[in-house]
C-alpha cells in the first residue's frame, strides 16, 4: 500500500509536470513573437511584412507544408531522445552525434550490405542506426557509473566525438572515389532510399517519430514500467528502497533515447541525402533537445514544439531567400520562445 501510495504521489506530481497549460504557452509564444517584432523593427525591417513572408511560405503552400513536415522528423525523434532519459532523471544533451552515429551505421549497412529489396534494406538501416544511438547514448552512463561523470558533460562532448568520427570516414575510407574529390560516400542504391510522399521531399520516415510518439506515449502513461521511470525521475532514492532497479530503468531509458536519435540519422541519409556527408546535421539534435524542453519533456506537447520550431526555421530560409532577413535571425526568436515558454512556467509555479 505504501509503494501504491508512492507511486500515485509519483504520478500526480508528473502529471503536474509534464501538462503545461495551453494558455499560458500560447501567452509565451505570442509574447516571444512580439518582442521578435521589436528586434526587426529596430533593424529597420517591417514586422508584419517580416511574419507575413515566414507564414505564407510554410504554412500557405504545399510544399512550404512538406518542407515543415521534413524538419519535423529529426526533431520530433532527437525530443524523444531527450524526454524519454528526462523521465528517469537524466539529461540527455546528446541528441546531435548519437544521430550522427546513427546515420554513419545506417550508411554503412546501405554501402556493404545487399538484401537485394527495399524491404529488407530499409529495416536493417533502421535497426542499424537504432543501435549506434543507442551505444552511442549508453557510453554517457558507462561513463556515469565507472567514473562517475555527469551525463550532461558527457553526452554534450560526445557530440563533437561523433562528428569527428563521422568525417574520418567521408575524408578516408568511405569517400566516393567518383566524387570529384569532394567529402562524401557514394550514393545510395535505390534499395536503399526512403520513397518520397506526392512528389514533395517528404519521405516515408515520416512513420518513425509517429509510431515513436505513440509508443512512448502509452508506454509511460498505460504501462507498469512507465509507472516505475516516472517514480525512478521522482525519487530515485525512495524507488530503489521499494525494490524498483533504478540503474536498469536509467540504462534502458538512455538506450532507447539514443537509439531514437540514432533513428533521425538513419532518416536524414536515407530519405534526404541519400549518402553520408560532413554536416549531415545542421544542429537537428539540438533543436531536438530545445523542443523537448519547450514541451517540459511531454510526449504529446512535442509535436507542438517541434511543429512551431520547423515553421520558424523553414520560415529563415523563406525570408533569406526573399532578401527580408537572414535565416539565422530566426534562431533569435527560437531562443526568445524557449526562454519565454521557461519563464513563464517559472512564472506560475512562484505564484501557486
Amino acid at each position: 500500500m505504501q509503494y501504491q501510495s508512492t507511486l500515485r504521489q509519483a504520478q500526480g506530481l508528473a502529471t503536474t509536470i509534464t501538462t503545461p497549460p495551453i494558455a499560458r504557452s500560447l501567452l509565451a509564444i505570442v509574447f516571444a513573437f512580439l518582442v521578435f517584432a521589436i528586434f526587426i523593427a529596430i533593424i529597420g525591417r517591417d514586422p508584419v511584412e517580416v511574419y507575413s513572408k515566414m507564414f505564407e511560405g510554410t504554412l500557405g503552400s504545399r510544399v512550404g507544408l512538406s518542407e515543415v513536415g521534413v524538419r519535423m522528423i529529426p526533431f520530433v525523434l532527437t525530443g524523444l531522445a531527450a524526454s524519454i532519459p528526462a523521465r528517469v532523471g537524466l539529461i540527455n544533451v546528446g541528441g546531435e552525434g548519437q544521430l550522427y552515429i546513427g546515420a554513419w551505421a545506417a550508411t554503412g549497412v546501405a554501402l556493404y550490405v545487399d538484401l537485394g529489396t527495399i524491404w529488407l534494406m530499409l529495416p536493417a538501416m533502421a535497426v542499424a542506426g537504432f543501435l549506434g544511438g543507442a551505444i552511442w547514448g549508453g557510453t554517457a552512463i558507462l561513463l556515469r557509473h565507472w567514473r562517475n561523470v555527469n551525463e550532461v558533460i558527457s553526452t554534450l562532448l560526445s557530440n563533437y566525438v561523433a562528428i569527428l568520427f563521422v568525417d574520418v570516414f567521408v575524408f578516408g575510407a568511405w569517400k566516393n572515389p567518383t566524387g570529384f574529390g569532394y567529402p562524401y560516400t557514394s550514393n545510395f542504391e535505390f534499395e536503399s532510399i526512403l520513397p518520397t510522399i506526392a512528389d514533395t521531399r517528404l519521405h516515408l520516415g515520416l512513420v518513425l517519430p509517429v509510431v515513436g510518439i505513440i509508443a512512448t506515449y502509452l508506454f509511460l502513461s498505460r504501462t507498469r514500467w512507465g509507472a516505475n521511470m516516472r517514480a525512478v525521475g521522482g525519487n530515485p532514492d525512495a524507488a530503489r528502497r521499494r525494490g524498483i532497479p533504478v540503474l536498469r530503468y536509467i540504462i534502458i531509458a538512455m538506450l532507447v533515447g539514443g537509439g531514437l536519435a540514432g533513428l533521425a540519422g538513419m532518416s536524414e541519409v536515407s530519405g534526404i541525402q541519400h549518402h553520408l556527408r560532413p554536416g549531415i546535421s545542421n544542429n537537428l539534435g539540438f533543436m531536438g533537445f530545445l523542443a523537448s524542453w519547450m514541451a517540459n519533456h511531454n510526449p504529446i506537447a512535442l509535436i507542438g514544439a517541434c511543429f512551431l520550431i520547423a515553421v520558424i526555421v523553414v520560415g529563415g530560409d523563406v525570408l533569406q531567400f526573399s532578401g527580408n532577413l537572414p535565416s539565422a535571425a530566426t534562431l533569435i526568436l527560437i531562443g526568445l520562445v524557449l526562454f519565454s515558454v521557461l519563464g513563464f512556467r517559472k512564472l506560475e509555479r512562484k505564484i501557486e
